[in-house]
């Protein structure tokens, strides 16, 4: 399986625990970029050279493979985008801009990635728009809802929540919760980003009316993603970028625009990027979608029983059952930047920080976190090797107090970071 991987076969005693951040890619993503370069290179949807045209079929060809992948329904729309985060902020520009007035409400969760919050509050402020939060149990799971709570009763007119948290894991139980927001009139986006790369996602089973996801943490290339919206919301959109290829017409005076998705795909879009995912997508399929979540729910319950076992480890959110490929925890007397360091001593990547999620740790009462997340090309042995690790550093700190060594090794890179990355 890593010999698929040209960065883990060349690093071949490198511990890779930070897939929940961006996914190693394998070989076949990376030649299918160079392939676009090498074979397709033409702009799309502008020319009637052989050379174009054939660009522009491969392109559309990776919208098709995106609908079947995620189960898109007939008439739903695929927009290319660079990736979650864009996505929600054409949904916030090309959407809630033009349908949300002063005094409705926006419903998001505790859990939420800034990428969901903070393009909502920008445009909170400037519409006069009201945000309230779904709270979370002390277990972070979302805290049962009253159909008279409110949070949703008068003016909350959307719903955008994360399908898994990129912190605590937890899968929220979407089945339940679209429909219960469609009997109290609320639409509903899904950011995706951490459960496409990992468990089978039918939109139409779920029907939302906007799903995200990215290309990068589903081991594809960086600057791509998608937004699928639900036919029904279509009409009610606008461009929210303009230039070429999301025309119809221009004159002097107006311009009419292209009907979707390409309405909302102005300018050259990432071309060689969209063929690299269609190859992430091919190798996800010939591997399984469920064979990839069945292998990482595994090594997250091992992982999950290995940390608890150790004192002075806190490990956030829900039991194994309900939880995604991700592992928060902290340890006590550690700071997880100063951990992360020592890890890294051994060749072990984690994640510390806040994760793009100040709120939530603010609400866990913690200014960070450490973070391990698995895929497919993670093995049990790594993980063997991890808690080994983790023992040993907290072994030494105890015995020794080497983390005042460790905390000034570390605070002059914090310095310049100036917890930006935290």
């Amino acid at each position: 399986m890593k010999s698929d991987f040209p960065l883990l076969k060349k690093r071949s005693k490198l511990v890779y625990f930070d897939s929940a951040a961006t996914s190693q890619k394998p070989k076949a993503v990376i030649d299918a970029e160079a392939e676009w370069y090498e074979t397709l290179n033409a702009n799309t949807h502008r020319a009637v050279y052989d050379l174009a045209e054939k660009a522009t079929e491969a392109y559309e060809a990776g919208r098709a493979d995106v609908a079947r992948f995620i189960d898109a329904p007939q008439g739903s729309c695929v927009v290319f985008t660079k990736g979650a985060t864009e996505s929600i902020n054409l949904v916030v520009n090309a959407w809630a801009r033009h349908n949300l007035k002063k005094g409705d409400t926006i419903l998001l969760t505790e859990m939420e990635h800034h990428a969901n919050i903070v393009p909502w509050q920008l445009l909170a402020d400037e519409k006069k728009l009201k945000i309230e939060y779904w709270p979370i149990t002390d277990d972070g799971e979302l805290s049962p809802l009253p159909h008279n709570s409110s949070l949703v009763t008068g003016h909350c007119k959307l719903l955008s929540l994360t399908h898994i948290s990129n912190v605590l894991g937890t899968i929220n139980p979407l089945k339940k919760i679209i429909p219960w927001a469609r009997e109290q009139g609320i639409k509903v986006l899904v950011d995706a980003a951490q459960s496409v790369p990992h468990m089978p996602v039918s939109v139409r089973a779920l029907d939302p009316d906007f799903l995200v996801f990215s290309g990068h943490k589903m081991l594809g290339p960086t600057g791509i993603g998608a937004l699928v919206i639900k036919k029904e919301r279509l009409a009610e959109m606008q461009p929210w970028q303009g230039g070429g290829e999301m025309i119809e017409r221009v004159s002097f005076k107006e311009s009419a625009f292209a009907q979707p998705p390409w309405k909302f795909e102005a300018g050259t879009q990432p071309l060689a990027q969209v063929h690299g995912l269609r190859a992430a997508i091919r190798y996800i399929e010939q591997r399984g979608i469920k064979a990839i979540e069945k292998h990482t729910r595994e090594l997250t319950t091992y992982a999950f029983e290995q940390l608890s076992k150790i004192p002075g480890v806190t490990i956030l959110g829900p039991a194994p059952k309900n939880r995604g490929a991700v592992i928060s925890f902290t340890v006590a007397g550690l700071h997880p930047h100063d951990l992360a360091t020592f890890l890294n001593r051994y060749g072990i990547c984690i994640r510390a920080g806040n994760h793009c999620a100040m709120p939530l740790h603010e609400r866990l009462g913690i200014v960070a976190s450490a973070r391990v997340s698995f895929h497919l090309y993670n093995e049990k042995t790594e993980i063997d090797f991890f808690i080994k690790s983790l023992k040993a550093i907290l072994n030494e700190w105890t015995k020794n107090g080497f983390v005042a060594q460790l905390t000034h090794e570390y605070s002059i890179k914090r310095q310049d970071t100036k917890q930006k990355q935290i």
